[in-house]
């Protein structure tokens, strides 16, 4: 708007603060109806002054470790409209933020049955406990990356069963129970991350290459000093996993550890989403195209 400034933005601000219930209420009203999938999602914002009462230090997306924050969390519909915004403090885990929604949805917008659509860093399992005792309320989330890995290491998720679909079932009564669980498998996804994962090992053995060249050469000796040396190579790109290492006084040897990265390279492109709700309510299809309809709400945190 021409001619206007902070204050008159502040002021603007200040407007729907006080109108915000009523906005979301109505908003809610027209976009959201019982047993529709409603995505949930948090971000935040970093601080440089001090009157923010919420301003906390926190786990900062922004890489800003050693500036307050708040946390905010964005409702929408199940086309990624979205119909209601709440600030937390900034030191509060992402996952706390959950049950408030979920009582804003039952108890204030008035929805009996929700499905509601989450990242995976939100289902712990206080919430999960939290999500079964409520009543008419079903979720849909994902397994974190080790969790993946385990299921692959005992036997449960076979990799090797996808490589001619995409999309596929699997169960595990004694981790989760009463669960659906729901493999996807994006090539494209897959064939980026063994390209990522070739570079940073090359970049790496590019770093270990110059310190064996040094201990070879005599300007580089004594297990302590080699071991300072090689620690922040192996970090820098984060592939220590995934190198074999022997350091003596005098010599210094690296080898890639074939076996780990063949492991892990057979999971490339998978991801796993975890649901309450059975085949009769919602098909696996819907359940992922839900999962990637959240996406819509990160971009617009």
């Amino acid at each position: 708007m021409d001619g206007a400034d902070e204050d008159d933005l502040y002021l603007a601000m200040d407007w729907l603060l006080e109108r915000q219930d009523r906005i979301e209420d109505r908003l809610a009203g027209r976009h959201l109806r019982d047993g529709e999938m409603v995505l949930y999602d948090v971000s935040s914002s970093y601080f440089e002054g001090r009157t923010c009462p919420l301003a906390r230090l926190g786990y900062s997306r922004d890489g800003k470790g050693g500036l307050p924050q708040i946390i905010y969390g964005l409702l929408c519909d199940t086309d990624g409209r979205p119909v209601a915004v709440e600030v937390f403090s900034g030191e509060l885990h992402d996952d706390k933020t959950l049950p408030s929604q979920i009582a804003k949805l039952k108890d204030r917008f008035g929805l009996s049955r929700i499905v509601v659509v989450v990242d995976r860093g939100m289902v712990t399992k206080a919430n999960i406990e939290r999500l079964a005792e409520a009543d008419g309320v079903d979720w849909i989330t994902a397994l974190k990356a080790p969790t993946i890995k385990k299921l692959a290491r005992t036997g449960v998720f076979q990799p090797s069963l996808f490589d001619e679909q995409n999309l596929g079932e699997i169960t595990d009564v004694e981790e989760f129970p009463g669960e659906r669980l729901i493999v996807c498998r994006n090539p494209l996804v897959g064939a980026q991350r063994a390209r990522k994962r070739e570079e940073l090992l090359i970049a790496t053995e590019t770093d270990l290459a110059q310190i064996a060249h040094r201990v070879d050469h005599g300007s580089l000796h004594g297990a302590d000093q080699i071991g300072l040396a090689v620690g922040p190579a192996l970090k820098r790109f984060r592939m220590r996993k995934h190198f074999q290492i022997e350091i003596t006084d005098t010599t210094f040897t690296y080898t890639r550890d074939s076996a780990g990265i063949t492991a892990e390279a057979a999971l490339d492109g998978f991801y796993i989403l975890r649901t309450s709700l059975t085949e009769t309510d919602v098909p696996a299809g819907d359940v992922v195209r839900a999962y990637k309809n959240r996406l819509s709400v990160h971009d617009r945190r």
